[in-house]
């Protein structure tokens, strides 16, 4: 569906995003493939490398610069909007700042693709975005309703908003993989964690990739797309990473909760499950509204049960230590 078209990625730099570009210059023949951020040298290391491909264009700039990105989005066909402020401590300390960003720099994205009339854009979400208790969750409830509402008022124009929420991204930066491993190379003996009994919904990068790609085909317009992934204890994981390292449990720091939610209980009235996802449909619709069971692909869903939770404590699938093991080995970590 890419060949021939445009597209832009915000937050292009980051790890999905080089994923993603990655991905489709392997498969499609894009006519221009936009990266979209604020970091010059980010940018300039991937035009040095794989990523110096002819089809690509590289766009200083933020999406808090309103101008800046309508400029970038002209004659762009669809776009992936990966661009956020996401560490949970330094959003907390600076609350100013993730509103800029995760909000109004959201809604500059969502606004300036419908007046330069792109066919699809699709925002990443986060499990912290469901029943949210920290800043970075909240920022991102809010920018995910911003982009689900902007079905209802682009009129005749034919831009088409959904959402993909999904859990731990293996070996992201600045996450508990390539910390974990970090200490073990230096000599610790053991590992500090916040409970052992936490939970968490893990998905590796291609995965992710994957399933955006896959949404755009699916999606009609106004869909919280969620993947079924498996989920991982933390005391599973430290075994993973170091066998038979101590541990030790230095609390739940603010902000983080014991389990996260994506299909909160009290949104199963507008969930439907598929078979390999669920879909969290908009709460108001005022143009036509789609038939939300059917998808692009035809793949036909069903209403899940009365108070339906879908969490990492419930979760049917958990991943063993020998699978996690297997997972961190061939993500290709860099600590």
């Amino acid at each position: 569906m890419f060949d021939g078209k445009v597209i832009l990625v915000t937050g292009g730099t980051g790890s999905f995003g080089k994923q993603f570009i990655r991905t489709v210059l392997s498969r499609y023949k894009p006519h221009r493939l936009i990266v979209f951020s604020r970091d010059e040298l980010k940018q300039y290391e991937m035009q040095q490398g794989e990523f110096n491909h002819e089809c690509m264009r590289y766009f200083l700039g933020d999406i808090r610069d309103r101008e800046r990105i309508m400029m970038a989005m002209t004659g762009v066909d669809y776009v992936v909007h990966a661009a956020a402020l996401k560490q949970v401590p330094a959003l907390e300390y600076n609350p100013g700042e993730a509103v800029k960003t995760n909000i109004e720099g959201s809604q500059n994205v969502a606004m300036a693709a419908m007046e330069k009339g792109v066919t699809k854009v699709i925002a990443l979400s986060t499990d912290k975005a469901a029943a949210p208790i920290n800043l970075y969750g909240a920022t991102k409830l809010v920018a995910d309703k911003l982009f689900i509402a902007a079905n209802n008022i682009r009129g005749a124009r034919k831009t088409a908003f959904a959402v993909v929420r999904y859990g731990n991204v293996i070996g992201s930066r600045g996450s508990v993989v390539p910390l974990f491993m970090k200490l073990v190379a230096q000599g610790a003996k053991e590992l500090p964690l916040t409970d052992p009994d936490m939970t968490r919904f893990w998905i590796s990068l291609p995965q992710g990739v994957e399933f955006v790609l896959k949404s755009f085909e699916r999606m009609r317009g106004g869909e919280t797309f969620i993947p079924k992934i498996p989920s991982m204890r933390m005391a599973d994981l430290a075994q993973a990473i170091s066998p038979g390292a101590q541990m030790k449990n230095i609390g739940i720091r603010p902000g983080e909760k014991m389990h996260e939610v994506m299909c909160p209980a009290e949104l199963s009235s507008q969930t439907l499950e598929f078979h390999d996802h669920y879909v969290i449909q908009p709460a108001f619709y005022y143009q036509t509204r789609p038939d939300y069971a059917v998808n692009g692909l035809n793949e036909k869903g069903v209403p899940v049960p009365p108070n339906f939770e879908y969490n990492s404590y419930n979760n049917g699938q958990f991943l063993s230590v020998s699978e996690l093991n297997d997972l961190i080995r061939h993500a290709k970590i860099e600590y």
